[in-house]
């Protein structure tokens, strides 16, 4: 079944890692033989670039890094930034404003990253339990708003998060904002169900998994596999040769791709990696 695969694209949570927030050598061991073969292999995941950089060295990936949605390409061997297409300010400043309308309660935690920094409005449950299995370091910084027309005139954030205590909230928020914004305003997506993310238009993961595989390697979509897990993921599952969707997947994700893999806790991408590529 192994088909001329040059380039394997894969997400990190829920898709290369599961709820112990590692790797399994399963993963490790398909990726390594892929890897021997000659087949590069790339993470894209909406992590912060910082959070992600660990995953990235437990694969020995030599590839550059796809981050925050596609919007922060990076590569840790040079430290070269690859690519980077930040939200525009006045369209953040907006759904700033937009997200407040959602914030009662404190049934949501927004989350601004500018420079590959996490900054917020004040510590939450939420994000505090996000920083510890992110492994990043938080700043406080008071009104959001204020905070970006003061410090980031100049450095416009790469990513919106907002961190709901609930699913049906992230998807009223989409359904609601999805009629406010074009996409060519902004990209909002889920990453997992609680999890609702803002960034440039131009930054998806299928468009940053397009630029590594044509631009940056030579290599044609046919000869790329992808997989993900969640509709963060679609894009790049659309645009590759193969795009494998996890076993663990929301249901509607699971026709969009060409094939299912078992879940995470069942090292599925080690399984797809071992179908397609070896």
């Amino acid at each position: 079944m192994a088909q001329d695969i040059k380039l394997i694209v894969v997400d990190i949570d829920g898709t290369i890692s599961g709820d112990a927030n590692q790797v399994n050598d399963a993963v490790k061991q398909a990726v390594k033989a892929a890897q021997a073969k000659g087949v590069k292999v790339a993470i894209a995941t909406g992590r912060m670039y910082r959070s992600a950089v660990r995953f990235h060295e437990l694969i020995a990936s030599d590839m550059p890094l796809i981050s925050y949605q596609g919007a922060f390409i990076k590569d840790p061997k040079t430290d070269e930034l690859v690519g980077h297409w930040p939200v525009e300010l006045e369209q953040a400043l907006s759904l700033l404003d937009d997200l407040g309308e959602f914030a009662t309660n404190d049934k949501l935690s927004i989350h601004i990253y500018v420079n590959d920094e996490l900054y917020v409005r004040k510590m939450t449950a939420q994000t505090q339990a996000y920083a510890e299995r992110s492994k990043v370091g938080v700043t406080v910084v008071g009104d959001l708003r204020e905070f970006l027309t003061s410090k980031s005139t100049d450095h416009p954030p790469t990513k919106i998060l907002a961190l709901s205590d609930t699913a049906e909230l992230v998807t009223e928020m989409l359904r609601v904002l999805k009629d406010r914004y074009t996409p060519q305003q902004l990209y909002l997506t889920k990453s997992v169900a609680t999890f609702f993310e803002a960034t440039n238009p131009i930054a998806n993961k299928g468009t940053a998994v397009k630029h590594l595989a044509e631009n940056i390697l030579g290599f044609d979509r046919s000869q790329v596999l992808a997989i993900g897990d969640n509709f963060n993921d679609l894009e790049m599952i659309e645009y590759a040769g193969i795009g494998v969707v996890m076993g663990n997947a929301p249901e509607g994700l699971k026709p969009l791709g060409d094939w299912v893999a078992p879940t995470v806790e069942e090292d599925g991408a080690a399984v797809a990696i071992g179908k397609f590529v070896l």
